[in-house]
């Protein structure tokens, strides 16, 4: 019998498991890939979980992480306006951030399963949970998290209102580095360009490299029928993504692609998993701010699992204040997130919304706080 199974390696599911093995409790982490991996993922972090992840021992100076402080948008045609970003960011790649705190979790005792999917996860009437693994194997647990991502086979299992619901959705995501004939990007900026149905986020992440992640449809991939011809129908008319298509040095040998993203509302709890990072909600990626909300949720339910753990609150307590908190943090930024993408990916309306903001910049600065939760306090030990 575990304290707790946390389903999924993210990075709620990576905090979510430290914060508990650090607190005495024996966990188990389920993760169908093994590490380091990268994610299809912006890769950009708002500075309100800045200090509580250096809590946690991540020198983000040490990793290199690029500072962020400026913002650029750009219309499908290439118009642009630029803006401060009053909080800030960092930039650094899943692969290098994930693996961090993987070997923190190491070392403080977290259990890993790699390589394997859950299959079935059970709550049985002894008030504990049975979880199937993809090998057949059974793992019994006093509590689980569920924070395995966007979308996942247990989603189907567990039957979750929103994939009932076919969405539109692929994302994108390259690393690139500078050519000789690039233009230089300022390590400092966040860029988000529009183009037909999509947009296309960039900013600079560890060890002189970029992060270039877009959100486009299905509708776009099929016209064209394979991601390069799509990339050069639709992204290049965007002069600035066409620069970078054409000069930048592009990483991977083939990009990471997710399908079927889904911005419809979640529910927190699912047969009394306490859901944590996208799985509980997902944020429009133009927002720019999952990584934050994955780390921030992953604190809030690791607080409320350890004193449930610690019989300080029922299950019915822990169920009804972590619903209650997830709500009041995030579900105001993921309803302004989906009310802000129906301005872009549409040609017209994007054209229309840049002028817009380029006309009353405060306004654009006010969406941007909508999205944005304010710096966690972190209270240091005595």
């Amino acid at each position: 019998m575990q304290d707790v199974v946390v389903i999924g390696g993210g990075l709620a599911g990576l905090v979510s498991s430290l914060e508990l093995a650090r607190a005495g409790f024996n966990v188990t982490l389920i993760e169908r890939k093994t590490y380091p991996f990268h994610k299809v993922c912006g890769e950009y972090v708002s500075n309100e979980v800045r200090p509580y992840i250096e809590s946690l021992g991540v020198d983000l100076d040490a990793l290199s992480a690029a500072t962020i402080t400026q913002f650029q948008l750009s219309s499908p045609s290439g118009r642009t306006l630029s803006s401060a970003l009053d909080l800030g960011g960092f930039g650094i790649s899943r692969y290098t951030l994930d693996y961090e705190l993987y070997q923190f979790g190491l070392a403080a005792g977290v259990q890993f399963v790699l390589g394997q999917q859950v299959e079935a996860v059970a709550f049985t009437n002894s008030n504990t949970f049975t979880i199937t693994l993809s090998n057949g194997q059974l793992l019994h647990s006093r509590l689980v998290i569920g924070a395995y991502g966007k979308r996942s086979k247990l989603d189907k299992t567990l039957d979750r209102a929103f994939m009932d619901k076919s969405s539109p959705y692929i994302g994108v995501k390259y690393h690139v580095a500078p050519g000789p004939l690039s233009e230089p990007f300022p390590n400092d900026l966040i860029a988000l360009h529009n183009f037909k149905d999509g947009y296309c986020g960039m900013s600079a992440v560890e060890n002189g490299r970029y992060c270039l992640c877009y959100l486009t449809t299905r509708d776009n991939l099929r016209q064209f029928g394979n991601i390069p011809d799509m990339e050069r129908a639709i992204l290049w008319k965007n002069p600035h993504l066409r620069h970078v298509f054409e000069t930048y040095n592009f990483l991977y040998d083939k990009p990471e692609v997710i399908n079927e993203i889904s911005f419809a509302p979640k529910q927190a709890i699912e047969n009394h998993i306490l859901m944590a990072g996208d799985s509980a909600g997902l944020i429009t990626p133009l927002c720019g701010n999952g990584m934050a909300m994955a780390i921030h949720g992953a604190k809030v339910v690791s607080e409320l699992s350890l004193r449930f753990l610690q019989n300080e609150l029922s299950r019915s307590d822990l169920e009804r204040l972590y619903e209650t908190r997830w709500k009041a943090l995030f579900a105001r930024r993921l309803w302004v997130g989906r009310t802000v993408q129906r301005l872009f990916g549409d040609e017209r309306l994007s054209e229309l919304a840049v002028s817009a903001f380029g006309l009353y910049k405060p306004a654009l600065r006010g969406v941007m706080r909508q999205t944005h939760g304010k710096v966690i306090a972190v209270t240091q030990p005595t």
